[in-house]
């Protein structure tokens, strides 16, 4: 690999790159500082004028799954650099980051981690078609002949492939498909969860990011959606830069890489990988240096705008009356002829889906709470209700269960109408509609948490807490279905203008783009950083269309086909009391109504306060699914050496063989990888056997006065694959049974 990016990155080919680079950001960020000015105003007058959305009627969680791991197991990754497979205990926390350890041994001893996986603008591939017919277009000219070597060779037949189009690539494979099925929709919950990475609640900076992206690529006469909007800001900002290079590059070193096909495919991966680091660095570096002088000069526009805000709003209804006489006659006769025909078909394409996942919802909610009803009435009432309710409390964040709701937005297709309205791809609004659905599936949890909390402290018997449970539970699905109503619309006109609004710019762009200009000139200077032309051209354009796509959804509405409440039908302040026991502090069901026994072989040694704070830390930290093999729970934790490294096994026996193995108590290697394939310095960590209740051993040869993080490794926010994080504490995984599927599964 070495010789690959020395040969075709040279001192003078990263210089060209850096610079290529810094001219793409330098536009970028000028899109960026303008849009910041918009972005503040816009907040700032929300909050004055207070135009909001329904009030909900279900509560939402503030922290949800803190201190959670979503999933473990193992599972078999390939190794670029030593060509072999090997097995690794993967698990995912919840800020899910797909961390790799060697062995659940490694894990356990609070060792580094191989990797940590953030996989945001990644996609997941069953099989090595589609991953090989994917590289093949990546680099035209590279298709291997019938019968050569492909560029991998998988031993089992249940691959799960993570591709990117420019980071590098990470290889996994199963022993059966019920692994294969489980691991791929954990994968993809962790892909949904990392592309959705600007903070929501973020007021300011993220609608001018993602503005200014719509504005720079527009500049370019780049319309439509962008498959690549997905990660934090310097991710996003990296595949933006990688758009305009990658192409470049491919032309000039595709040409002179040697070999056979799959070796050159294979070289280009590497170099794809190595740029995407180097345009990520920079790209943190610029957009944090930019990002840090606007927050500086955040409180003085801050003040204007608090001054002037009333001229402010003037002045842009002047320009907005000026600039919609100018462009409504030509926009009004472009919706008509263009759009407005097609709304509807749009709109059906999205509803049938949609509704169908937020229907799937309410379906394994409602089907959860009865059988935890069901368990309460045969199992001994309270005794069992902590341990019912805090796998309940978990409903939202389990992949497998939440799976068969992800599952119905799956065959949504525009079919025609994507490639009238230029629509790159609809992955964008099925995520969007998937994170609609976790997010509803959770605050009808916690509404119901709460609700059966408060019932719980007037001291109910069993049945009375069962016709009580029934009861919050049909409350609940009330507010549910109220909830669910609202938020579809929503989508609805936000997915219908984010598929209309760039066909109409890009149709008008030629007779009206060339004329905003002369509309600078109604612009106060004092306020030219809060008012821009261009936006409140893509204003007017949006007005145009807005009263179809509402006349739309609203229709759709009175039909009833998709149990859409009407407009109308508004619950205000139906439940005023509840929102006002969302303000406490979370409900730990273990704690307080779970078994008491600790389970322990006796009483721990007395320990210091901060080590007993460490050890309950750790204790109460939780799991929400679990693949653990159970060969593992009997596994010593004696250091011995490092078994040597097996051959490359190209069979189902071999990788059994190389499981049993691998699942012994091993040393770490000397070596871990880590970005661009540095080695990772470790030290000799002796471990000593621990007793059966003591807390885990603290990493040794920590600096003095480092302090120990307990909580899970968090995803790094590079993009570009893997980075070793420094030892910490790591909350334990359940040790489970082994299922008909043959996979240890909790549930």
């Amino acid at each position: 690999m070495g010789d690959v990016l020395s040969t075709h990155l040279d001192d003078a080919r990263r210089q060209h790159i850096a610079e290529k680079t810094g001219k793409i950001l330098r536009e970028f960020l000028r899109f960026y500082e303008d849009q910041y000015g918009v972005a503040l105003f816009s907040s700032m007058r929300h909050e004055i004028e207070g135009t909001g959305l329904p009030q909900a009627q279900l509560l939402w969680r503030k922290v949800p799954l803190d201190e959670r791991v979503i999933f473990s197991g193992n599972l078999f990754q390939y190794q670029e650099d030593s060509k072999k497979w090997r097995n690794r205990f993967s698990l995912v926390p919840h800020n899910y980051g797909l961390v790799l350890y060697d062995n659940k041994v490694a894990y356990e001893r609070q060792m580094p981690p191989r990797a940590i996986i953030n996989s945001a603008g990644y996609k997941i591939l069953t099989s090595l078609d589609q991953y090989l017919e994917l590289v093949g277009n990546s680099l035209p000219g590279t298709t291997s002949k019938s019968g050569s070597a492909p560029i991998l060779k998988c031993p089992t037949q249940f691959p799960l492939i993570l591709w990117h189009p420019y980071a590098r690539h990470y290889y996994f494979c199963m022993m059966t498909e019920a692994e294969q099925d489980k691991w791929q929709a954990v994968l993809q919950d962790c892909i949904r969860h990392c592309n959705n990475g600007i903070p929501e609640d973020s007021k300011v900076e993220g609608p001018a990011f993602t503005d200014a992206i719509r504005m720079y690529r527009q500049s370019k006469e780049l319309y439509g959606t962008w498959e690549m909007l997905c990660g934090n800001e310097v991710q996003i900002l990296s595949n933006l830069v990688m758009e305009e290079l990658g192409p470049e590059l491919k032309a000039e070193l595709a040409p002179r890489l040697k070999g056979k096909p799959q070796e050159r495919q294979r070289q280009w991966i590497q170099i794809s990988d190595a740029v995407y680091r180097m345009v990520y660095e920079q790209a943190k570096a610029s957009f944090e240096e930019v990002l840090s002088k606007l927050q500086l000069a955040r409180p003085a526009m801050e003040a204007v705008i608090r001054t002037d805000m009333d001229q402010i709003i003037t002045s842009k209804e002047h320009l907005a009356s000026k600039i919609r006489g100018f462009i409504l006659p030509k926009a009004e006769v472009c919706v008509r002829n263009h759009v407005q025909p097609y709304i509807s078909s749009i709109l059906e394409a999205l509803m049938v889906p949609t509704s169908q996942g937020f229907t799937e919802v309410r379906d394994v909610f409602f089907k959860e709470v009865t059988d935890m009803n069901l368990n309460v009435i045969n199992e001994g009432g309270i005794d069992k209700l902590g341990e019912y309710m805090e796998k309940l409390s978990q409903l939202a964040y389990h992949p497998l269960k939440m799976q068969s709701c992800y599952e119905k937005m799956e065959p949504l297709r525009l079919d025609g109408l994507q490639q009238r309205f230029d629509v790159s791809s609809t992955s964008v609004f099925k995520q969007r509609a998937q994170i609609h659905m976790r997010e509803q599936m959770d605050n009808a949890v916690y509404t119901f948490e709460t609700l059966l909390h408060q019932e719980l402290g007037k001291g109910p018997t069993k049945e009375e807490l069962c016709t009580s449970i029934q009861r919050i539970l049909e409350r609940v699905l009330k507010k549910y279905d109220y909830d669910s109503s609202t938020v579809r619309k929503r989508f609805f006109r936000e997915a219908l203008l984010q598929i209309t609004i760039p066909f109409l710019l890009k149709k008008l762009a030629p007779t009206c783009k060339s004329e905003l200009p002369r509309f600078q000139e109604l612009i106060f200077e004092d306020f030219a950083r809060f008012l821009l032309v261009e936006n409140t051209y893509e204003e007017v354009v949006l007005q145009t269309v807005m009263k179809d796509i509402l006349q739309a959804v609203k229709e759709a509405a009175v039909q009833r086909k998709h149990n859409l409440y009407r407009d109308s039908m508004v619950m205000h302040n139906s439940d005023p009391n509840l929102h006002l026991l969302a303000g406490g502090a979370p409900i730990d069901w273990g704690e307080e109504y779970g078994d008491s026994s600790d389970g322990g072989g006796g009483s721990p040694s007395p320990s210091p306060p901060e080590a007993a704070t460490l050890s309950e830390k750790r204790r109460r930290a939780k799991q929400v699914v679990s693949v653990v093999q159970d060969e593992e729970a009997g596994l010593s934790f004696e250091a011995g050496p490092e078994p040597p490294s097996p051959a490359s096994p190209d069979s189902v026996t071999e990788l059994r063989g190389l499981l049993a193995q691998d699942l012994r108590a091993e040393s770490p290697p000397p070596a871990s990888p880590l970005l661009n394939g540095a080695p990772a310095q470790e030290s000799p960590q002796p471990v000593a056997a621990p007793e059966a209740a003591s807390p885990p051993p603290s990493p040794p040869h920590l600096p003095p006065g480092k302090a120990v993080d307990l909580e899970p490794p968090k995803p790094s926010d590079q993009e570009t694959g893997e980075q070793v994080s420094s030892p910490g504490g790591r909350p334990p995984i359940h040790i489970t049974t082994e299922d008909s599927a043959g996979v240890q599964t909790e549930f």
